[in-house]
């Protein structure tokens, strides 16, 4: 059905074939099947989940299982369909999963992108940048470290043109999103 609607369709016979060859970023859908053998279809999402990826899920059962549906949910499904399931209805639920994809990989890429700008401050100018941030003047900020005023200035400048952020507002964007992208991975890493 998929295949005839136009779309581009990979089958994996179990969640460890699909995590051997699955690449995170490509703008993919993950149909699966709650219950298939070894790891259950739940278990990839909650290790995708885990790890900080949301890749777009549509969760297939077989049977009518709440507590299950409700995992899967949890977990990053974006819809539970229940078998047999109507071409319409898997049309329609595939497509706006693949919209949230596309949602997805462009927040994705600006996290990249955030998370790359910030990593050309120094450790000073990092400490410099969260107290900006925090809405502390250049004043209270020298003074709180030490510093003149003047190199608070000059390091506050130095900050804006390295992130090539205009505004205090657009700086704390782009750290809130390097923060998202931080926060994903500190806790894909924390996770055994």
């Amino acid at each position: 059905m998929l295949e005839e609607a136009g779309h581009s369709v990979r089958a994996f016979a179990t969640c460890k074939e699909f995590l051997e060859s699955y690449r995170p970023g490509q703008g993919a859908l993950l149909l699966i099947d709650g219950y298939m053998p070894g790891m259950s279809g739940l278990e990839l999402l909650q290790r995708l989940h885990d790890d900080g990826d949301r890749l777009p899920a549509i969760m297939i059962t077989g049977n009518s299982d709440v507590r299950l549906a409700v995992e899967a949910m949890k977990s990053g499904a974006l819809d539970f369909l229940e078998k047999p399931i109507g071409a319409k209805e898997l049309i329609a639920s595939v497509t706006l999963a693949l919209e949230h994809s596309k949602d997805s990989q462009k927040r994705f890429a600006w996290q990249e992108e955030a998370a790359g700008r910030l990593t050309t401050l120094t450790p000073q100018q990092r400490r410099i940048m969260t107290l900006v941030l925090a809405g502390h003047p250049s004043k209270n900020i020298a003074s709180d470290l030490g510093i003149s005023q003047r190199t608070v200035e000059s390091h506050r400048a130095e900050i804006m043109k390295r992130t090539r952020a205009k505004s205090v507002p657009e700086l704390a964007r782009l750290a809130m999103a390097a923060g998202e992208k931080t926060a994903a991975k500190s806790t894909a890493v924390a996770e055994p």
